[in-house]
């Protein structure tokens, strides 16, 4: 009985980390900005 249970929530998470990474929302894509940002500094700073 827990193996199969087991099995669907693995499946769901699974499942819900793929549909994460396609819908990305505003805070998402303001911290790639800052991400971007801050790797520019870097690599002017070497």
């Amino acid at each position: 009985m827990k193996k199969p249970l087991i099995a669907i929530l693995l499946g769901l998470g699974a499942f819900g980390l793929a549909a994460c990474d396609t819908n990305e929302g505003p805070a998402e894509e303001l911290g790639e900005e800052i991400d971007d940002a801050a790797d520019d500094i870097e690599d002017e700073a070497n």
